[in-house]
């Protein structure tokens, strides 16, 4: 079967990279990918947000399937304009994208059917926004309604701190993201990763990791996309998962058919594991980045054929199986981020790291030009190792990073730093 592929970062190479491996598959786009997908499909030069061009493209190619890799196009409504025309895709659709679209609505949600999660209120004004804050304790974190990139979470140590980042959402800081803001309790604990997939009916648990989303060793500085993931997590461990399953995933899948939004699709379970116990921190409609870069090589079921079962209804019949090594990856980046960075830098050294035993390179901003592969983007690229145990898996993945250069190239050095310290 043809499959179309949305996205261009290191998530949709990764999924790339399984879903070339499908007997299933005829035909692989993307669209608009990057020079490390190109590798394993057909890139096609539209924009994630350009509806009617994928429409288009998707028509004339004889797409059987579409595969949505990222959130802004899910939340906007991509898998709802492909199945107008009759394409078969992953969803969710715009309406149950919500899960993501709102961070209001999962607290809200979580609040009406008593999934565990932090002591909340959301708000559309700065001030009564301000004053709940000052009620909370410090540190409080407080959260852009919308999508923000991975980046609209800020957690504020003072007052003033927390007083600045609510001013900053409400004046458009996050775009119409901010245009609501939640405040809550800050929750210390463990934070870790976990996926399953909804066929609005039935949910399959997929596997848990742990992220490292702070910019700099020892998770100092802003937020990220992620810098760097392990699975699986000691703190979410195999056997945690049917637990993980009863507490949130089932009871949320639940609460969306009761409220008309059959929830078909990745389901993104962020988790914090307090002294109370696992408290969900958000939901992300769609596979997680970094963590699909290191779910994807211990995947030893098809993947296409998992997803074809999502979107017809049929994953009751689905039995995925996982091998038993560990996976880690490393985010290299452009000096600047998650700032600004620059661009057009030219890569050295991905053949030879692609050669060391055990490592995958995924590309999540990279474009070929003159032959030469430069970077494009902030994070640039995820270099990935699997091995016998979390430690094997991380010596491999900075081996491969210790060969490839650019300008200004940097990366975290302590990924996997909570696995190897227990």
């Amino acid at each position: 079967m043809n499959v179309l592929l949305v996205g261009s970062g290191g998530r949709e190479h990764a999924l790339a990279w399984a879903l070339a491996a499908s007997p299933l598959l005829t035909k692989l786009y993307c669209a608009p990918g990057n020079a490390g997908i190109a590798q394993v499909a057909e890139c096609v030069p539209i924009p994630v947000m350009d509806f009617p061009r994928l429409v288009a493209f998707a028509k004339e190619a004889k797409i059987d399937f579409a595969v949505i890799g990222m959130d802004a196009p899910l939340v906007g409504g991509l898998w709802d304009a492909f199945e107008a025309v009759g394409i078969r895709a992953t969803g969710p659709s715009k309406a149950a994208a919500v899960l993501e679209g709102s961070k209001g609505f999962v607290k809200d949600l979580c609040a009406e059917y008593g999934i565990a999660t932090a002591a909340y209120r959301r708000f559309t004004q700065a001030a009564p926004a301000r004053a709940f804050a000052d009620t909370l304790g410090l540190p409080v974190v407080i959260k852009a309604d919308g999508l923000a990139a991975g980046k609209g979470v800020i957690v504020a140590e003072t007052q003033a701190e927390a007083h600045k980042a609510i001013d900053f959402m409400f004046e458009g800081g996050f775009g119409d993201s901010g245009h609501a803001v939640v405040v809550e309790e800050f929750m210390e604990g463990e934070e870790a990763s976990f996926f399953a997939l909804s066929d609005g009916e039935t949910v399959v648990a997929l596997a848990g990791a742990q992220d490292h989303k702070r910019v700099f060793d020892g998770d100092k500085g802003p937020n990220t996309g992620g810098m760097g993931a392990y699975s699986p997590a000691p703190v979410l461990p195999p056997a945690m998962y049917a637990d993980v399953m009863d507490r949130f995933i089932r009871p949320t899948a639940a609460a969306m058919r009761a409220k008309g939004l059959s929830y078909m699709g990745a389901m993104y379970l962020g988790l914090m594991f307090t002294k109370d116990g696992p408290k969900l921190v958000e939901y992300n409609c769609r596979f997680g980045d970094p963590e699909t870069q290191v779910l994807m090589p211990r995947l030893k079921s098809d993947l296409l054929t998992a997803l074809l079962a999502m979107r017809d209804g049929q994953l009751k019949n689905i039995d995925l199986r996982w091998s038993d090594e560990a996976a880690l990856t490393v985010a290299m980046a452009s000096k600047g981020y998650p700032g600004a960075y620059e661009k057009g830098q030219v890569i050295s050294g991905l053949d030879a790291a692609a050669r060391l035993p055990g490592v995958q390179i995924f590309h999540a901003a990279t474009e070929r030009r003159d032959g030469r592969i430069v970077a494009a983007g902030g994070r640039v690229l995820s270099v990935t190792a699997t091995g016998r145990d979390v430690a094997e898996a991380r010596t491999r993945a900075y081996a491969a990073v210790d060969l490839i250069h650019w300008d200004g190239a940097f990366c975290r050095r302590d990924i996997g730093w909570r696995a190897l310290s227990r």
